[in-house]
């Protein structure tokens, strides 16, 4: 399994609880045989999709911007057989870096639209990646994850209008805790079950629940 693995915290490493986690779901997918190549799209360039559709029209399949996107990354992404898209919660979706270079995918896309009995849609040029969906924040409910999970559904997962292509969801509340010594223990667990849950990601294209709840577990009572 070719993974890329994307993170769009803006923080240095050690600092970014984001790559905390994604540390450790790579590392379960390395030991599962999987070949990662892991990105920092803040030290990268990415512009603002121009919204001119050179890439269904002028130019299909191919983005007007010459960047780092278009380069280097979105070969990199069409290449991959699964995305990480790992993110900190940033009103109660992805950041900004990240969003862009969702946005800038679009040339995976066909200009034309087609129609299901309950949506319309633009069909695929090529085929693209599996997702994996990754994100912490510092809020103590899971429900604050819940619109980045609509979103992430309606694009890639069950509610989506192309095959289903969303592998998993991982999300951490209180995520500040997992480099506080007196979470130390119970970090420990969340962390080396997110390695689990990269090997499992490796090996059967899924999460098994009991791996999930330990990750997501609280980590102390508010």
């Amino acid at each position: 399994m070719k993974v890329l693995a994307l993170n769009s915290s803006p923080r240095e490493t050690g600092e970014s609880t984001t790559g905390i986690m994604l540390s450790a779901l790579v590392e379960g997918m390395r030991a599962a045989g999987a070949e990662v190549d892991e990105v920092s799209l803040s030290k990268k360039k990415i512009k603002p999709c121009a919204g001119c559709f050179s890439c269904w029209t002028k130019t299909p399949g191919t983005c007007i911007h010459k960047d780092d996107m278009s380069r280097e990354l979105f070969p990199k992404w069409l290449e991959s057989d699964l995305v990480i898209y790992a993110s900190p919660l940033y009103h109660y979706t992805v950041n900004s870096e990240m969003k862009a270079f969702i946005e800038r995918t679009l040339p995976a896309l066909e200009p034309f639209f087609l129609s299901t009995d309950s949506r319309t849609y633009h069909p695929l040029r090529s085929q693209v990646p599996k997702v994996v969906m990754l994100s912490v924040a510092g809020f103590p409910e899971n429900s604050v994850f819940d619109l980045l999970s609509s979103w992430a559904n309606f694009l890639f997962g069950r509610d989506s209008a192309h095959e289903n292509t969303l592998v998993a969801e991982i999300y951490r509340t209180m995520s500040s805790a997992l480099t506080n010594p007196y979470f130390q223990e119970k970090a420990a667990v969340v962390l080396e079950a997110t390695r689990q849950a990269g090997r499992e990601i490796v090996t059967s294209s899924a999460v098994a629940e009991e791996t999930l709840a330990q990750i997501t577990q609280m980590l102390s009572e508010v």
